[in-house]
């Protein structure tokens, strides 16, 4: 099959892979009404279910740096998806195998997160070595995949719950794990490069003293929180907090955000050599922070859930926005600045739900008379305390529109 592959392949198997991402971080979060209703969990271990998927991820990202080099890209990234096929696996099966129903949902999401920390790490390096001259637009259309399969696995899963029933939820994760099951196999036969390792102009001990570098962390951290406290509790959240059927919630609560995030991100993609960074993600910033507002306090349930979609579209930016602005005002710092970049953004993402979870959880916990009501009122205030993290990036973007000046000017 090798001789009859080429990087044309190579380039589909990188697109499955960001699809098989989107699932690690996407699938779980459709399921947290069932896992909660039927096997007892509170928000706040829900939430923590969130976390520990992004800090296993942000672990592989610090581990994988030290031996990819070494032993070059196939071995890891058929590892990265037999990992993500076990998780799935796992996910549908462990629950009712131990005795604690919850501690075979963190292996699952642990084994996931293992295999989508090195589909982040491996993925883009592979799609940067492969030979051609539109490398910008192939890794634009790499990020927007992780959209667009998003987009799949709320509408597919959707579709299942529909068809077969949410209490046959166990088959789902069990069908997910086909997916990256083939694409191992696929990458065990496609050719690979190497990406050359470039001339670093600034080690990392020595970034770590430049104060720019700092800003730029502190906007990757509320980039990461901005995206993902609204993507993996809006399910949830239209459900339990809007009073609203699964389907419709789902339909118009994350799907409809990963639709908007794809259409921003491919939008960068085609334009974003025209646009002005610093004023598009300030822009950025307080449409999220109005979209928060709106799926908290909207007057109906649609207008909540409108929120809900809105914030993909202001989101969508954010992330590789702040890379690119990254790319600008420091090129120096090499790939080591964007390896520390990509830490910063997965704390964000860890960060960001967990916060929404530890303050619905204690809301919850202090009315327990009215449970639902509670629940609502609980993820509400989570939402309303997460406009935090688009505050955060427009602030460190006016900071460093300052910092940029006063440099232009000594």
């Amino acid at each position: 099959m090798k001789d009859k592959t080429n990087y044309k392949h190579t380039l589909a198997a990188s697109y499955l892979g960001y699809i098989t991402q989107a699932a690690v971080n996407n699938l779980a979060p459709l399921l947290f009404v069932t896992f909660s209703q039927e096997f007892d969990i509170t928000l706040e271990k829900i939430g923590l279910l969130i976390t520990v998927n992004f800090c296993v991820q942000i672990l592989v990202d610090i581990l994988a740096a030290r031996f990819i080099d070494n032993i070059g890209y196939r071995i890891p990234v058929v590892a990265a998806h037999l990992f993500c096929a076990a998780g799935f696996v796992a996910m549908g099966t462990l629950p009712y195998l131990l005795p604690s129903a919850y501690a075979g949902l963190l292996i699952a999401v642990g084994l996931t997160a293992i295999g989508g920390g090195l589909i982040e790490v491996l993925i883009s390096p592979i799609v940067e070595s492969l030979p051609g001259d539109q490398k910008a637009s192939a890794m634009s259309l790499l990020h927007s995949f992780y959209c667009w399969g998003q987009v799949a696995v709320v509408l597919l899963s959707t579709f299942f719950f529909f068809t077969i029933g949410i209490e046959n939820w166990e088959i789902l994760p069990i069908l997910w794990a086909l997916l990256p099951l083939f694409n191992a196999v696929f990458f065990s036969q496609v050719p690979l490069r190497h990406l050359a390792e470039e001339n670093q102009v600034v080690p990392l001990r020595k970034l770590f003293t430049v104060k720019i570098f700092w800003v730029f962390m502190a906007l990757m951290v509320a980039a990461g929180a901005s995206e993902l406290a609204m993507s993996q509790w809006s399910s949830l959240f239209a459900e339990l907090g809007l009073g609203v059927s699964k389907t419709l919630g789902d339909l118009l609560g994350p799907c409809a955000f990963a639709v908007l995030m794809g259409l921003s991100r491919t939008f960068y993609g085609v334009k974003g050599a025209k646009l002005n960074l610093h004023r598009t993600l300030i822009f950025s910033g307080a449409g999220c922070l109005l979209s928060y507002l709106l799926a908290a306090f909207g007057p109906h349930p649609l207008l909540s859930l409108a929120g809900c979609a809105l914030c993909g579209l202001f989101v969508g930016i954010m992330w590789p926005g702040v890379f690119s602005l990254a790319a600008g005002h420091y090129p120096q710092g090499g790939t080591g600045m964007f390896a520390m970049l990509a830490f910063a953004g997965d704390i964000g993402c860890g960060a960001g739900p967990g916060l929404v979870g530890w303050i619905s959880n204690a809301i919850v916990q202090g009315n327990t008379g009215d449970l639902p009501n509670a629940t609502a009122s609980g993820l509400k205030a989570g939402l309303t305390v997460s406009i935090i993290f688009p505050l955060l990036l427009a602030a460190g973007v006016l900071l460093l529109r300052r910092m940029t000046t006063a440099e232009q000017k000594v």
